[in-house]
C-alpha cells in the first residue's frame, strides 16, 4: 500500500492540563501512515518570568519526524530568545511579532547545521501552527498547512490561512527562486510552500531565507482577547482533510456541552476523523478559554437518548436477521447511516458515534471474525 499500512494504528497519545485560566486537551494518532511524524507542544506558564503566558503548537512532519520532534522541544525557546520584550506591559504587540518571526528563522538556520540534515541523510521538514496567549492577546502563528481556528461567540471567529504552492503570493516567490508549481506542489513534489526544515528547497544562491522555494517565515495574526472567546483548536491537515473549520468548531462545541474531559474530546475528534476517511497522521490540541461552553443538562439528556436509540437499532438489526445470518459490522453501519437520525453531533454526524454502534455490535456478536475495523477502506459514511 505504499506509504500506508494494511490497517490503521489507532492507539492514541493524549494529555491534558490547566493554568492561567485555560484548560487544554490533546490527542494524536498514527492512523494509516507507516510512521508517526506529528508532534506537539503544550506549555502553561512560560519561562523568563512569563508565568501568565501560554504556548500551544502542532507540527506536521513530512519525509520523517526529525524536524517536527526537534521543533516540539525547542521552537518556544527560540521564539522567547528572538530579541523581543515579551514581559507583560513591557513588550509591544509588534515587538512580540518580531520575536516570533526571528525565532522561526533562527531555529530553521540552527537545524540546518545538524549533520544528518546538512549532509542530506535526513530530508525531513515540518509545518508549525501555534497560538501564544498573553493575558490580553492571542498570537496565531502559522507556517505551512496545519491550521488554527478560534471559536468566538459560538462560531468561527478566526482561522489561519494555509500556505499552499498555488496561492498567488507563494507561487510568485517560488517562481522568483527559479522553481515551479506542478500538480499543486513545489517542483511537483512538496505540497506546502512554507515549512521548517526541507533544506533541499532552501539552497538558491543569492536569495535570503524568506525568498527560497520554501520559506520558514511564519504568518502572525494578533487578536485582542474578549469575553466571547470560547476555544482554540490547533490541528494538522489529517484533521482538516475531512472537516471544515465550521464543522470542527461545531463538533467541539457540541462535545463541550456534554463532557468536560478535554482529553476525551480530543480523542473523539481524532476517532471521528479516522471514521470520516482521513488517511494521514492526526493531531489536535484544544485550548478552552474562560468563555468556553459549560455542560448542559439538556444536551446531556439528548446525548443519552441518541446513544440509547443507536443501541436499540443495532439490537433490532441483529435480532431480525433470520436465515440470512448475522450481518457484518459494515452492513449494520450502512443500514443505520441510511436512516434519518435526529440530534447527531453537528460536524461529526454518525461517524462520531461509530464507537457506540461498534460496542453494541461486539457485545451481541462476540465470536465474530475480525472485520469492519476502524477506518475501513470501504467506509459507509
Amino acid at each position: 500500500m505504499g506509504a500506508f499500512l494494511d490497517k490503521p494504528k489507532t492507539e492514541k497519545h493524549s494529555a491534558h492540563g490547566e493554568g492561567n485560566g485555560l484548560r487544554y486537551g490533546l490527542s494524536s494518532m498514527q492512523g494509516w501512515r507507516v510512521e508517526m511524524e506529528d508532534a506537539h507542544t503544550a506549555v502553561v506558564g512560560l519561562p523568563h518570568g512569563l508565568t501568565d503566558w501560554s504556548f500551544f503548537a502542532v507540527y506536521d512532519g513530512h519525509a520523517g519526524s526529525r524536524v517536527a520532534n526537534y521543533c516540539s522541544g525547542h521552537l518556544l525557546e527560540h521564539i522567547l530568545s528572538g530579541g523581543a520584550e515579551f514581559g507583560s506591559g513591557s513588550g509591544s504587540v509588534e515587538g512580540v511579532k518580531d520575536g516570533i518571526r526571528s525565532g522561526f528563522l533562527n531555529i530553521d538556520e540552527y537545524m540546518r547545521n545538524f549533520s544528518d540534515l546538512r549532509q542530506g541523510l535526513d530530508r525531513s521538514g515540518s509545518t508549525a501552527v501555534c497560538v501564544l496567549l498573553s493575558p490580553t492577546h492571542l498570537y496565531f502563528i502559522n507556517c505551512g498547512d496545519s491550521r488554527a481556528v478560534l471559536c468566538r461567540d459560538g462560531k468561527v471567529g478566526f482561522s489561519t490561512q494555509d500556505h499552499k504552492p498555488c496561492n498567488p503570493r507563494e507561487k510568485e516567490r517560488i517562481q522568483n527562486a527559479g522553481g515551479s508549481v506542478m500538480i499543486q506542489r513545489v517542483n511537483g513534489s512538496l505540497a506546502v510552500s512554507r515549512a521548517l526544515g526541507d533544506y533541499d528547497y532552501k539552497c538558491v544562491d543569492g536569495k535570503g531565507p524568506t525568498e527560497q522555494l520554501v520559506s520558514p517565515e511564519p504568518e502572525v495574526c494578533v487578536l485582542e482577547r474578549v469575553a466571547e472567546d470560547e476555544f482554540v483548536v490547533l490541528a494538522c491537515d489529517g484533521i482538516w482533510d475531512v472537516m471544515s473549520n465550521e464543522e470542527l468548531c461545531d463538533f467541539v462545541r457540541s462535545r463541550l456541552l456534554v463532557c468536560d474531559d478535554l482529553e476525551k474530546i480530543g480523542n473523539s475528534v481524532v476517532d471521528t476523523c479516522l471514521h470520516k476517511g482521513s488517511r494521514d497522521n492526526m493531531s489536535v490540541v484544544l485550548v478552552c478559554l474562560p468563555g468556553a461552553p459549560k455542560i448542559s443538562e439538556e444536551a446531556v439528556k439528548k446525548e443519552e437518548e441518541l446513544d440509547k436509540y443507536l443501541e436499540t437499532r443495532v439490537e433490532e438489526l441483529l435480532g431480525n436477521c433470520g436465515e440470512a445470518g448475522v450481518p457484518d459490522l459494515v452492513s449494520v453501519l450502512r443500514s443505520i447511516a441510511s436512516e434519518n437520525i435526529p440530534n447527531l453531533p453537528p460536524g461529526g454526524g454518525l461517524a462520531s458515534k461509530r464507537s457506540v454502534i461498534e460496542a453494541v455490535y461486539n457485545r451481541l456478536n462476540p465470536h465474530r471474525e475480525e472485520e469492519g475495523s476502524a477506518g475501513d477502506l470501504d467506509d459507509p459514511w
